[in-house]
């Protein structure tokens, strides 16, 4: 005898207080499956019924669904927006269609602001982000490698340290921060504002100083970032990409060739640092750790993004790790050698797994040469 589901309601207000009780970071709702949870980077099916329609998925959902935003769904078939549980907690929820069924995907949004420390993300994060008076900080990673959590980080170290008007564009809003030394407008697409080409034709009558959005989806979108950081403002964004050449690569395609030396004399002149980063399994179960790559920019990186020699960004970041910039590569040694992450982890998250061999014997060499030379005294 199969077993039945109880009301579609008290179903889903169980399944996300069990996000918080097992720490789960997804949700995942498909007709005719198991609801799975997401853990420490891992899918797990619940122990439940399978949820049996679409009817019963969009009952779950129907009283989270901002009523604004409720024929987006029905015109487009994809809607993001973000809800508070029954518990208190925030949610990012993106409801899509597939194979003309409902399905969605539910994020558990951490209600506490995250430190830099608790991320464990290297001290030059919190240098760029303190540090940056104005200019574009851009925060790359594929799906899933933290940059929500990190930009929050960001944010609120400006919020506590500096009087700033904080203005943030967000689809939807994640992260719900409290003024400390600066004051916080948070502007959701969809609710308060209709879409981010309105948002950021407006952004600067809002006389913010410092401005977050909270993706780099279009040319519009990055365009008015540019403009943005290079008229005073500190401006964060976030792009899919994974590792920095990537990023710059990326910033040009929303742009026609035509238009290329204009954006790179932009850049030259704007860009603050692009910082990319990929979650790690760690040693201990259920921990992640940030395997991190940082291109700041300074003459050197003015002048090859200026005269096209992007390409030669790697090198510069591996000659110029004094600096505060740092390589994949060299982030991947740091997790080994402390013991974070296993060396065959790091190897399948390795840009180039022959550089991470020689530069982790390098380290073993090095540290056998010092207790070698303490043994001889």
């Amino acid at each position: 005898m199969t077993a039945e589901l109880d009301e579609p309601r008290v179903v889903m207000d169980k399944l996300l207080a069990g996000m918080g009780q097992l720490g789960a970071s997804d949700l995942h709702l498909k007709v005719n499956y198991v609801p799975y949870y997401r853990i420490a980077g891992q899918l797990r099916k619940l122990d439940m019924p399978a949820i049996p329609s679409t009817d019963y998925i969009e009952q779950m959902l129907i009283e989270f669904v901002p009523e604004a935003r409720r024929g987006t769904f029905d015109e487009r078939g994809d809607l993001d927006f973000s809800a508070r549980g029954p518990a208190g907690d925030r949610f990012r929820i993106n409801v899509f269609r597939s194979t003309a069924e409902t399905h969605a995907a539910i994020r558990r949004v951490q209600s506490k602001i995250p430190t830099f420390d608790e991320l464990s993300l290297p001290e030059v994060y919190r240098k760029v982000t303190m540090q940056s008076a104005e200019g574009l900080i851009l925060v790359s990673g594929v799906t899933g490698c933290g940059k929500s959590s990190t930009l929050a980080a960001m944010i609120d170290a400006v919020n506590e340290s500096r009087s700033m008007h904080i203005l943030t564009i967000e689809d939807p809003i994640e992260y719900v921060f409290s003024p400390k030394k600066s004051i916080v407008s948070q502007r959701e697409i969809g609710i308060d504002v209709p879409d981010y080409h309105d948002a950021l034709r407006y952004m600067v009558r809002q006389d913010p100083d410092c401005v977050l959005i909270g993706e780099m989806r279009d040319k519009e979108t990055m365009a008015a970032a540019l403009q943005a950081a290079e008229t005073g403002h500190l401006v964060f964004g976030t792009l899919h990409c994974g590792d920095a050449q990537q990023t710059f690569s990326r910033v040009l395609e929303f742009f026609p060739r035509s238009e290329h030396a204009f954006v790179r004399s932009s850049l030259a002149n704007s860009l603050g640092a692009i910082l990319c980063q990929r979650l790690l399994p760690g040693i201990e179960p259920g921990t992640r750790f940030p395997a991190t790559e940082v291109l700041l920019n300074n003459s050197t990186v003015r002048d090859k993004i200026a005269h096209e020699e992007d390409g030669d960004l790697p090198a510069v970041i591996a000659q110029s790790e004094e600096e505060g910039m740092r390589s994949f590569t060299t982030s991947l040694c740091e997790l080994i050698e402390s013991e974070k992450v296993h060396y065959d982890t790091a190897m399948d998250y390795a840009p180039s797994r022959e550089a991470l061999g020689s530069s982790v014997k390098g380290i073993k060499s090095s540290t056998q040469s010092l207790v070698g030379r303490k043994r001889g005294r």
